[in-house]
């Protein structure tokens, strides 16, 4: 576990794909998705917070803090790691999506290790980039406001723009697959039960 990095779970988004209805709450084996995704952070931050824009009641009765955008009308993935960035104590945040319960359980070790010099860094499987999986220092909290001010939403832009380090995890690609549809999520379930 890294005491200088707080999580965020990043459930602000529309869920266009699951008939609308949110992603995080979607049950799986009778617990949330974003329980699932929770169990596999906690273990390697020292406190997470959700980032949700609807259903919040729903998320605080994890118990955890719950951040809404600070920008209206689903700005994306990168308004959820500002209001994330702006509202931790912390001087790192790693952000993961409330739909990748199988994110490599040294995603916070190998982003933290292989950062070097910049104040982000994100996850690739060597053949996808996974920008939304990423470790960011709060300093760059103005640069990503500026951003979104111009009306930018695009996530791996930014990245590039503030020199990410991108961190390869190789042969992981199934680690970093997301629970889109609800048949994605029958699958996932399906399958976790066929490994007990």
């Amino acid at each position: 576990m890294h005491k200088e990095i707080s999580g965020v779970i990043l459930a602000g988004g529309r869920a266009t794909r699951m008939g609308g209805e949110d992603k995080g709450l979607v049950s799986i084996g009778g617990i949330a998705l974003y329980q699932h995704v929770l169990a596999r952070l906690r273990p390697q931050v020292a406190s997470v917070a959700i980032s949700a824009n609807r259903n919040q009641a729903c998320y605080q009765a994890s118990g955890l803090p719950v951040i809404g955008d600070l920008m209206p009308d689903f700005a994306g993935p990168l308004a959820g790691m500002l209001a994330g960035l702006k509202q931790v104590r912390s001087e790192w945040v790693v952000f993961v999506p409330c739909d990748v319960p199988d994110f490599p359980a040294d995603l916070v070790a190998q982003l933290w290790r292989q950062k070097g010099a910049a104040q982000a860094a994100f996850a690739s499987d060597g053949e996808r980039d996974h920008p939304t999986l990423a470790l960011l220092h709060t300093q760059i909290a103005p640069q990503l406001a500026d951003y979104l001010a111009r009306g930018e939403r695009k996530l791996m832009l930014f990245l590039h723009q503030i020199n990410a380090q991108r961190v390869v995890f190789s042969g992981q690609q199934a680690a970093f697959h997301n629970l889109n549809t609800p048949e994605d999520c029958r699958h996932w379930q399906q399958a976790r039960e066929l490994k007990k």
